[in-house]
């Protein structure tokens, strides 16, 4: 199947990479086709433990994909992915690998790149898929090869009686082959309703246990909300939940702090941006004790952040200057009250660089980088820490409008969003229809509207999810991508 899949990387080198600088999400995943086939959850049906580290790592990755088209997309930290791939290997020259009782081999790989075409690379090199479509790109970009051999501006097309003797497949005819390949939206869900009924039916009690122990916590707590920052699954949520009982238990003189927070489980501790209170899931209970103490420290800096904000809106034309984890990867207090404060001495060396008020209603996300700024699709203008004020002056001036109008245009689709997943949960009786932060409003519009066009069966009581790939979550989730065909 690696085989396939290798002489299809090469066979489709022109359509999607060749030509390109930068690569979009979508012509990454595209490139990627034949590693998402290998790795694909579908294929591990028999094998839970497999099935679950991919299912999760190809989360991270696409999360990690679409942050690398914002403009914050250096501040990335390195993402350390692990996948499980069918060891096909025949060549008994070829390199070993540890391949595990059930055929299948580990890839772990570290994703640390400045750019999307580095990324295709690193992960095809990983899983000895062919990157001989990625040295094409590079010679249409005038950069050197990484073999010896003679570059050729173009790839090579053979006659047709060259695919006819040897059996090969026409590249064209490959890509449409492999087009055709993926299932069809009603199809695949007639395959797999039988096995997501099952799941979903076998984690109805956790998840009636998680509501429960959520609402208690919370009701406890006085605080306003208990969130995850990845999709971890309901059993695990319902361990950490538990564990923060037990926490509750042993440290109840030090939660008074926590009165009116939001509580987010997540990779670290500490408070975030925003002023929320992070429990590393990895940490033990000793160091949530920790944070709980300096808690009052960490409210202290907020406070003197929200401050701090208002003078540089100030200065800005009562721009409002906001954080969000959706827009940007996560980032802590502390950090980010140093990005500000450079930000806001780089402003106060001249006079208000507007007049007030003039900017209310515009957004400000500020980036740690020295990238130049940008006006982002759903409207808010993505500024450098570094930014030099005339240089922040003009680009304002000149995107303000349209900033606006892109602002009013995210908001319409918000609202139109809302009211097409009411009405496909109505249409198709599903008790559930979400998406993955990684889709945006304009693209689950255009896919809740085509799902109310069709005539979908197999959702009644489901829960749906739609995202970049097809899949049946631990918990019984079906997960779609928003793109999906007919």
């Amino acid at each position: 199947m690696l085989r396939f899949l290798g002489r299809f990387c090469a066979g489709i080198a022109n359509h999607q990479i060749c030509r390109m600088s930068t690569l979009s999400v979508a012509e990454a995943v595209n490139a990627l086709r034949p590693f998402y086939f290998a790795v694909h959850p579908d294929f591990f049906g028999q094998y839970p433990r497999e099935r679950e580290v991919n299912e999760n790592s190809l989360k991270q990755l696409n999360s990690y994909l679409e942050c690398m088209q914002r403009p914050g997309r250096k501040t990335l930290q390195p993402t350390k992915l692990t996948f499980y791939i069918r060891d096909t290997s025949s060549d008994p020259n070829a390199p070993q690998h540890h391949v595990n009782t059930s055929g299948f081999r580990p890839v772990t790989f570290t994703l640390q790149n400045k750019d999307l075409l580095s990324v295709v690379v690193t992960i095809l090199k990983s899983c000895s898929l062919s990157t001989d479509h990625v040295q094409d790109a590079q010679i249409d970009k005038g950069l050197p090869q990484q073999t010896g051999t003679i570059p050729f501006g173009r790839p090579i097309r053979w006659d047709k009686t060259y695919y006819t003797v040897t059996g090969y497949r026409v590249p064209e005819e490959e890509l449409d082959y492999t087009v055709h390949m993926e299932p069809a939206l009603g199809l695949w869900l007639h395959k797999n309703r039988a096995s997501a009924s099952e799941k979903l039916t076998v984690s109805i009690p956790l998840r009636d246990e998680l509501e429960r122990l959520k609402t208690e916590l919370c009701l406890q707590l006085e605080i306003t909300d208990i969130r995850w920052q990845r999709s971890w699954g309901v059993a695990h949520r319902c361990s950490q939940l538990h564990s923060l009982a037990r926490f509750i238990q042993q440290n109840s003189p030090e939660l008074h702090n926590i009165k009116g927070c939001t509580l987010i489980f997540a990779d670290n501790s500490g408070m975030n941006a925003a002023g929320q209170i992070m429990l590393g899931t990895v940490d033990v209970h000793h160091h949530w004790a920790k944070l709980l103490e300096r808690l009052p420290i960490y409210c202290d800096l907020h406070s003197h952040l929200s401050v701090l904000k208002e003078r540089t809106s100030y200065l800005l034309g009562d721009v409002e200057l906001i954080y969000d984890e959706d827009l940007q990867p996560t980032v802590m207090l502390e950090d980010y009250y140093r990005m500000l404060k450079t930000f806001y001495q780089n402003l106060i060396v001249i006079q208000p660089l507007f007049h007030p008020r003039s900017l209310k209603g515009l957004q400000i996300i500020l980036q740690n980088d020295s990238s130049a700024p940008s006006l982002l699709q759903a409207g808010q203008l993505s500024i450098p820490v570094t930014c030099d004020p005339t240089t922040l002056q003009w680009f304002i001036q000149a995107h303000s409008q349209r900033a606006r109008t892109y602002l009013r245009k995210e908001e319409e689709l918000e609202l139109k969003q809302k009211t097409l997943i009411r009405d496909c949960i109505e249409r198709f009786g599903l008790k559930r229809l979400y998406k993955e932060p990684s889709v945006s409003s304009q693209q689950m519009v255009k896919c809740c509207q085509r799902l109310l066009e069709g005539h979908i069966g197999e959702l009644q009581g489901m829960h749906l999810c739609i995202s970049h790939f097809y899949t049946v979550l631990q918990d019984g989730d079906l997960c779609v991508p928003w793109d999906w065909k007919w």
